[in-house]
C-alpha cells in the first residue's frame, strides 16, 4: 500500500521503499498524475490518500481543487481512497477532504501519544494539535484552525521574510523592511545553518542558486540593499531577526496549546523538527519514526488504512454518504 499528501507546493509518498518528497507547485500545473504513476507496481495497487492542495489558487474554488486531486490521483492509483476531516474514508470527491492532512497524524498518533500536543512544521505551514482532544478536532477547516490558534501560515522555507519582519536593526538603526517577494525563510535557515542546501526543495524568489552566499544576497534585497551596502553581517542579521520572530510565534502558541489542554508532552514533526523540538524541550519524532516524519500525514494515512483494514474489506464512504456518525460517548465510529 503506498500513502500519499497532496500539497499545494509538495507532493509527499510513503511506500515500501521509503519516503519521497517532491516540489509539485500545483498553481503551476505541476503533473501531479505523471508524478504519482512511478510508484505503480500494479494497476490495482492500493492508496491512502490526504491533501490540502485544494486550497492552491488556480483552483476558482476548493470544490474544484477537491475534484482535480482525487481525479489526478485515481488516474494513477484507481483503487485509492481519502481520509476525511470525519475521519473516515471516501471513494471520491467529498468537502471532508479539504485540508485533512492533519487530522490523519492525530489518528494515527493519538494513542502512541495520548494527551501529548504536536507540532508538525513543513516548508509552508505550522501544524499545532492537541491530540488528546481528538473528537473535538473533527470537521476543522482550515479557517476554524487558524481562529482557534492550531494552524499558523509560518513554515521552514515558503515563509516570505516580510510577512513576519516588519522592520530590521541594522548596526543601531530601525529599518523598514520592502514587502516584495525578495527572500524566504529558507534563505534565513540556510544562512543560519538550521537546514542544509539539500532541505531547500522549493524554488528561490529569484529562481538562482540554493546556497548561502546567494541566501545572503536575497536577504539584503528585503531591506532594498546589496551585500556591498550592508555586508553579510548586515544580512546575517536580519535571517536571525527573522529567526527570532519566527521561534516566539511558534513556540509561543504551541506552549499555549499545551497549556490549555494540561499536557507538558510536545512531539514535533516536519522538517523543522530537530530545531523546534529542541526550542521546545519536546521529542523529535525522528527518532522514533525516522524519516516519515517529514512526509507525516502519508505516513499516518497508510498506517490508519491498514489498522482499520480500509482496503482488506474495501469498506470507504461512497460518494455523497459522508456524514460524519457519532455513537452515544460522542466518538467517531
Amino acid at each position: 500500500m503506498i500513502g500519499i499528501d497532496v500539497g499545494g507546493a509538495n507532493l509527499k509518498v510513503v511506500d515500501k521503499n521509503g519516503v519521497h518528497l517532491h516540489y509539485c507547485p500545483l498553481w503551476e500545473e505541476a503533473p501531479v498524475t505523471d508524478c504519482l504513476l512511478r510508484y505503480v507496481q500494479e494497476p490495482a495497487d492500493p492508496a491512502a490518500v490526504v491533501m490540502s492542495g485544494e486550497l492552491a489558487d488556480c483552483f476558482e474554488n476548493k470544490a474544484q481543487g477537491i475534484s482535480f486531486i482525487v481525479g489526478a490521483v485515481k488516474a494513477a492509483f484507481p483503487r485509492a481512497k481519502f481520509y476525511g476531516t470525519d475521519s473516515r474514508f471516501h471513494e471520491g470527491a467529498s468537502p471532508f477532504l479539504a485540508a485533512a492532512n492533519w487530522l490523519a497524524s492525530a489518528d494515527y498518533l493519538r494513542t502512541r501519544h495520548p494527551g501529548a500536543v504536536l507540532l508538525d512544521i513543513g516548508s509552508t505551514t505550522a501544524d499545532i494539535i492537541p491530540l488528546g482532544r481528538f473528537p473535538e478536532l473533527h470537521g476543522l477547516t482550515d479557517l476554524l484552525r487558524l481562529q482557534k490558534g492550531y494552524l499558523l501560515y509560518t513554515g521552514m522555507l515558503r515563509t516570505n521574510i516580510a510577512t513576519l519582519l516588519r522592520s530590521v536593526d541594522l548596526a543601531g538603526v530601525w529599518t523598514p523592511v520592502s514587502t516584495e517577494y525578495f527572500a524566504t525563510g529558507a534563505d534565513a535557515h540556510l544562512v543560519l545553518g538550521h537546514i542544509p542546501a539539500a532541505l531547500y526543495s522549493c524554488d528561490t524568489p529569484d529562481r538562482k542558486e540554493k546556497t548561502p552566499a546567494a541566501s545572503l544576497r536575497r536577504l539584503a534585497r528585503v531591506v532594498c540593499a546589496d551585500l556591498d551596502e550592508i555586508g553579510a553581517e548586515g544580512a546575517m542579521e536580519i535571517a536571525r531577526q527573522f529567526w527570532d520572530i519566527q521561534r516566539e510565534l511558534v513556540c509561543g502558541q504551541v506552549r499555549k496549546v499545551a497549556q490549555d489542554s494540561r499536557t507538558r508532552e510536545i512531539i514535533v514533526a516536519g522538517i523543522g523538527a530537530p530545531i523546534f523540538a529542541r526550542e521546545l524541550g519536546g521529542t523529535d519524532l525522528t527518532q522514533e519514526l525516522g524519516p516519515a516524519a517529514d512526509a507525516l500525514p502519508a505516513f499516518a494515512v497508510r498506517e490508519i488504512a491498514v489498522r482499520d483494514g480500509i482496503f482488506s474489506g474495501e469498506t470507504a464512504v461512497p460518494e455523497g454518504k459522508s456524514r460524519l456518525e457519532k455513537n452515544p460517548e460522542g466518538s467517531s465510529t
